[in-house]
């Protein structure tokens, strides 16, 4: 018997404001989990913007590559050697990042 009503004594010790920190105690653990799961996952529209910004990358990398291959190419067809070494370079490069470019349409 004694058990049973030592819960109900600590409460009616405690006071009225008591029970409310008692339930905020109790309840912390269940809140900071929810919001240790929520800063883990990624929503869809933050994967979405970090694809598009990925995507964007790309396409700014691609776009200096293109401009310095044809400068490379450029030097090359005037006989400097080292601009072919280099066009290659770059070309191989371009060739890498095509593949994870979106296709054009037209």
């Amino acid at each position: 018997m004694r058990s049973k009503s030592f819960p109900l004594l600590a409460v009616l010790a405690l006071g009225g404001c008591g029970v409310g920190t008692i339930v905020d105690v109790a309840t912390a653990p269940v809140r900071v989990a929810g919001k240790a799961v929520d800063m883990a996952t990624t929503s869809q529209s933050e994967a979405d913007e970090k694809r598009g910004r990925e995507l964007r990358k790309r396409e700014e990398r691609y776009g200096k590559l293109e401009r310095e291959w044809r400068k490379q190419a450029s030097r090359c067809d005037a006989g400097k050697a080292e601009a072919c070494t280099r066009r290659d370079e770059i070309g191989a490069e371009m060739d890498q990042l095509r593949s994870f470019l979106p296709a054009e349409t037209d």
